[in-house]
């Protein structure tokens, strides 16, 4: 199943590139030492007949258990495998910017390595491409294994971050996506620090589709995303997909001077025109309360968008390599 998201159909067939593999599968990684031997091995089952090749780039966020390890061992037996570790823990969008900087392929996927994305619906969205579409992203119709909290509060966000987004980001996607090498090297230019992935990815435009798919379980492990992360990710979406927030400001500024000049009318009519006396202290106290919580308010979204700015200013790499294996010096010094 899939549907068109573009304004314009394609209308010519893909040429391939004899220079670049045809897939580059691009693997953040976290702490997924459960997960990475069964990943290789259906991703090779997957791809074991694909004839224009195909590569895998695993890139190691400073992980502290034997991810590390297990991804030498498959590069040192699999010329197919690459990868790359962090000198420390950058966060999921540093490592998936590094896979689409150091990802050679001719078209780009990313996936997860808790195997909740079946790597068999990438055939699909090769076929999207080859009938010209740029960017085809996975879209979710059922989670397994995953709470309530997590499904709601998911819906929730993407619904809030397509209303006030001035890009379309499609609804109820991940990062499980297939991209035409145009749109990575698109993607590549941009020099933000604070970064959601995959809102650059929908601002770089191109044909876009989608591809419908049924989200499984973790093989293992349990999510490295707490409630604190994904809020921390939605923060960092809304703010740096839109500055609506900056217009909310403005709308609750109005409507706390409404409410207060409504509120002064009020006092003044009881007690001049009715003669019904009102504690002073009363409407002090609630007018001292609300008045504190929209400055709070205030100030806290001023600081975030303050603070993204201050982040950006310092310019430092979004991160380190402490080790790497590029299968692609491999193949030229063979």
């Amino acid at each position: 199943m899939h549907s068109n998201t573009a304004s314009d159909q394609p209308t010519t067939k893909r040429q391939r590139d004899p220079n670049r593999p045809l897939l580059s599968i691009v693997v953040p990684v976290f702490n997924e030492e459960d997960c990475l031997e069964a990943l290789h091995q259906r991703l090779t089952e997957v791809f074991a007949d694909l004839e224009d090749g195909y590569e895998i780039i695993f890139i190691n966020d400073g992980s502290r258990d034997r991810s590390a390890q297990i991804m030498r061992q498959l590069a040192e037996r699999d010329p197919k495998v690459g990868y790359y570790s962090f000198s420390r823990n950058f966060g999921h969008e540093s490592a998936t910017s590094c896979g689409l900087e150091r990802a050679n392929g001719q078209t780009v996927v990313i996936i997860d390595a808790d195997l909740q994305d079946p790597p068999e619906v990438i055939h699909e969205m090769l076929e999207r491409w080859r009938e010209g579409y740029d960017l085809i992203v996975g879209q979710r119709t059922k989670r397994d294994g995953e709470t309530l909290l997590t499904k709601a509060t998911s819906y929730l966000f993407y619904r809030l971050l397509s209303r006030v987004s001035e890009v379309e980001v499609p609804l109820d996607t991940g990062d499980f996506r297939l991209m035409d090498r145009s749109v990575v090297e698109a993607f590549n230019q941009l020099p933000e620090r604070n970064r959601f992935v995959r809102g650059m990815i929908a601002w770089t435009g191109y044909r876009q589709t989608s591809v419908n798919y049924h989200r499984d379980a973790r093989l293992a492990g349990a999510t490295k995303y707490s409630f604190f992360k994904r809020l921390r990710l939605a923060f960092d979406a809304i703010c740096g997909m839109s500055s609506e927030p900056l217009r909310w400001i403005n709308t609750l500024g109005m409507i706390v001077t409404l409410l207060s000049f409504t509120g002064g009318l009020v006092v003044f009519a009881e007690k001049l025109i009715f003669g019904i006396g009102i504690p002073g202290y009363a409407f002090q106290v609630i007018a001292m309360f609300l008045l504190s919580g929209v400055q709070l308010l205030t100030l806290g979204i001023l600081g975030e968008y303050i603070g993204r700015i201050y982040v950006e200013v310092r310019r430092r790499p979004l991160y380190f390599l402490a080790e790497q294996w590029d299968p692609r010096e491999r193949h030229e010094g063979s």
